[in-house]
């Protein structure tokens, strides 16, 4: 282990002037995890600190809930590092991992409008690493240019590599195995290249919301409010955050029972894969046990309904908060409809709603949202208010 991190201070020595003794930000330090999650193998024994945290947490005041029913919101979509949201905290230990490794470059993979892949791209770009990004598109685009529509214009402006899949495709060969391709076909030309699962979802990226309960702790022992919370609602797109969460919360002093909103696949297949994480760090524990998952996936992985379309409008009108139409808003228009059908099952709770970002997907919606957004007009200006020409200086 020496010897690799010998190898790995020589691979973040071009950061250096970055990293600086007074400066936190892009920083490789040893880490240490929380006492309750001590027993837990492997430990990482490193994380980079890409995050801006703490994410505030503050009251949300949705309209129509149960009565005495209190939503607090968790504020992922402010981490940082361009509106990378939950993706962040996996990253900060799955690029421990990758320098760790040599790697010169990362691949990852995902859907055309990933938030996982761009923010995986701009963390690369942060640690000199080369981003190869795997993404999934329909048949009809996949030999066509991808545009510079919401996460992939920031992708393009870092330079990331894009390797575009039809859905059929992937289907068919599967995540890894396409990774597994790309790697092979970059290391015949001679990189080291370091393969990021979807999502980030592996049992190392878990550990990203193992301390962000860590974090959840703090805030609430330093807060004023005395706030204890008895639910934990978040969505769920490749398992990771939601492993993280519910392992973290079951063995720390929060014992907040996590309720997950699939936004793919279904209940069993996250069942299945969140025990395959937990298993991989010898937790010991059901998954069944510490979460509870339900659909919310309606007509398909990002895609929308216009009512799922409209109540984001709406929340953001009432609250100012803007949720993405892939994972938040999905899991919050759920978490509303659950409580309307079943509101005893959440009336009198105390419940944290952890917003995990994804605020540039709202670019590839924006046909849809127009008829819920058309609050706009010429402003009319009676014809005896005084006109001179120059009076009204532009810069």
């Amino acid at each position: 282990m020496c010897g690799r991190y010998i190898h790995l201070r020589k691979q973040l020595s071009t950061l250096e002037p970055l990293m600086a003794s007074n400066f936190d930000f892009l920083s490789l330090k040893p880490y240490t995890p929380p006492s309750w999650a001590s027993h837990l193998d492997p430990i990482p024994s490193h994380i980079v600190s890409l995050a801006h945290l703490p994410t505030p947490i503050h009251r949300w005041n949705l309209p129509n809930l149960p009565p005495n029913t209190e939503v607090w919101l968790k504020r992922d979509d402010l981490s940082g590092m361009q509106l990378s949201g939950n993706k962040v905290r996996k990253l900060e230990f799955l690029m421990a991992g990758a320098i760790a490794e040599g790697a010169d470059s990362v691949i990852t993979i995902g859907g055309i409008q990933s938030n996982h892949c761009r923010a995986t791209a701009v963390a690369a770009k942060y640690l000199n690493l080369d981003p190869f990004l795997i993404l999934r598109t329909s048949k009809l685009l996949v030999d066509q240019d991808p545009a510079l529509v919401g996460n992939l214009l920031v992708e393009r402006l870092v330079g990331a590599s894009l390797q575009l899949i039809s859905k059929e495709e992937y289907a068919q060969i599967g995540s890894v195995t396409l990774a597994n391709l790309l790697k092979q076909k970059l290391i015949k030309e001679g990189r080291r290249p370091y393969v990021i699962p979807v999502g980030g979802s592996n049992s190392l990226g878990t550990w990203g919301y193992i301390e962000a309960i860590r974090e959840i702790e703090l805030q609430i022992q330093s807060g004023t409010s005395n706030v204890k919370f008895d639910d934990i609602v978040v969505a769920c797109g490749s398992g990771g955050t939601i492993a993280g969460l519910a392992l973290g919360s079951s063995l720390s002093t929060l014992k907040a029972r996590v309720h997950a909103f699939s936004v793919c696949d279904d209940p069993d297949y996250f069942h299945n894969f969140v025990q395959g994480l937990l298993d991989g760090l010898k937790a010991g524990v059901n998954s069944g046990d510490i979460v509870h998952i339900q659909n919310a996936k309606g007509l398909g992985y990002a895609m929308n309904t216009s009512e799922e379309l409209n109540f984001v409008k709406e929340v953001a009108e009432a609250t100012g908060v803007v949720l993405d139409p892939v994972y938040s808003g999905k899991a919050a228009y759920a978490m509303l409809k659950d409580m309307n059908e079943n509101p005893k099952k959440w009336e009198g709770r105390k419940i944290l709603f952890v917003h995990t970002g994804g605020l540039l997907g709202l670019y590839d919606k924006v046909d849809q949202l127009a008829s819920f957004v058309g609050n706009w007009e010429r402003m009319d200006v009676n014809e005896s208010v005084p006109r001179q020409d120059g009076i009204g200086k532009m810069f």
